[in-house]
């Protein structure tokens, strides 16, 4: 068994995102910090898109990486919204930045470094000694790792919520996103006219779309090397999203399907939905895209996050739907409040914990009022009205 360094130890379960994010700001205040990562193998997302927001930058910057030496994204110029037809409904100036999730990762990822993340490492239990004041964590190969706090940040499926709060689980909300990524040199002319460079949206009846540019493979921000992420959010009851979710190998992938996964018939599917509800910029975009992705949509809010010298945050705590652009951003909220609570009480882990923990519950649930609203607004009331 590992015994506990004297300075504070932070044993973080997940070494995606939200782990990263915690892990180089606790590690900037002083504490010895270990990632354990399920996975055997680095993590890829292929740069599927995220809007840029400001707590992510500042969790970039209070990790010392330089700003002004680092490109984080794609600028867009409008906000265009078209109709089903094609023609234009709005168009306004709105600036604002899309990044890729393999970017930030990339970027928190080397600067967090080798030799304290741990990869093929699986969690099986928490055990916690409140006199002795550590955690141990228990992992599927054998191993024990002490900790003075642990940090579960292990997603939507979070195994440290289920061995601590067993009863709180996502609720599927009623409709799922359909995904792609095609490089932007790949847009045909109405596509490339009416949404490159631009936030696009079209809506329909239980169809909201929306696209924008992202960084290309290996991060790559060049003009004509980058990315058109688009994401298309279509009601489904439960029993189709569970036969879209048995990818091609027919297994079931539960609440999400990865790039290259989904089966031919959900393809073919999506290309026929697109003929009849979207406009034709988006349905090109749609139809050009090889290997379109899709995730179920899902609720999640904690009431608690604090169990003893174990917490959780980011989607592990409260999954936000992406109308709200707040998943990626929350995370960061969480870790920044974090090692503001951790500074400000160093020697009392307890009272740093209860200060931090109580307006992090706040915003998941705000995010969550926020997403559903925008979410049955955009996919099951208001679609009608602005037809």
């Amino acid at each position: 068994m590992t015994t506990v360094p004297n300075k504070h130890r932070a044993l973080i379960i997940g070494g995606s995102l939200g782990g990263l994010f915690a892990g180089n700001l606790l590690r900037r205040i002083g504490w010895d910090v270990d990632i354990f990562e399920r996975s055997p193998h680095d993590l890829d997302s292929r740069g599927g898109g995220i809007v840029l927001q400001p707590d992510v930058v500042e969790v970039v910057r209070q990790a010392g990486i330089d700003l002004d030496a680092v490109a984080l994204g794609v600028e867009s110029r409008y906000r265009t919204v078209l109709r089903p037809d094609g023609s234009i409904q709005s168009k306004h100036m709105a600036p604002q930045t899309q990044t890729s999730w393999s970017l930030i990762y990339t970027t928190l990822r080397v600067t967090f470094g080798d030799a304290h993340y741990h990869q093929g490492r699986t969690l099986a239990r928490v055990e916690q000694d409140r006199q002795a004041g550590t955690v141990t964590a228990h992992f599927k190969d054998g191993a024990t790792e002490v900790g003075n706090l642990l940090i579960g940040a292990d997603g939507g499926n979070s195994t440290v919520r289920q061995l601590c709060w067993a009863e709180a689980r996502p609720r599927y909300a009623g409709y799922l996103a359909w995904r792609g990524l095609i490089p932007e040199d790949a847009m045909l002319p109405s596509a490339r006219e009416m949404l490159h460079g631009d936030f696009g949206f079209a809506n329909n009846t239980g169809s909201h779309i929306l696209g924008y540019l992202v960084p290309g493979e290996h991060n790559d921000l060049r003009p004509g090397h980058r990315l058109y992420n688009w994401v298309w959010y279509r009601v489904a009851d439960e029993r189709t999203l569970e036969q879209i979710m048995i990818d091609r190998e027919g297994r079931p992938r539960g609440y999400a399907i990865p790039e290259g996964g989904l089966a031919d018939r959900w393809i073919e599917h999506l290309h026929r939905e697109a003929a009849v509800l979207l406009p034709l910029p988006f349905r090109e975009v749609v139809e050009a895209t090889s290997q379109p992705f899709a995730q179920a949509i899902r609720d999640l809010a904690s009431d608690h996050m604090v169990s003893g010298r174990v917490i959780i945050l980011g989607d592990a705590a409260s999954i936000p739907r992406p109308h709200t652009a707040a998943s990626t951003s929350k995370a960061a909220s969480n870790a920044l409040s974090l090692a503001s609570a951790l500074k400000a009480f160093p020697d009392d882990l307890a009272t740093a914990l209860a200060y931090w923990e109580k307006p992090q519950i706040a915003l998941g649930k705000a995010l969550l009022r926020q997403g559903t609203e925008a979410g049955n607004y955009l996919l099951f009331h208001g679609a009608a009205e602005r037809r």
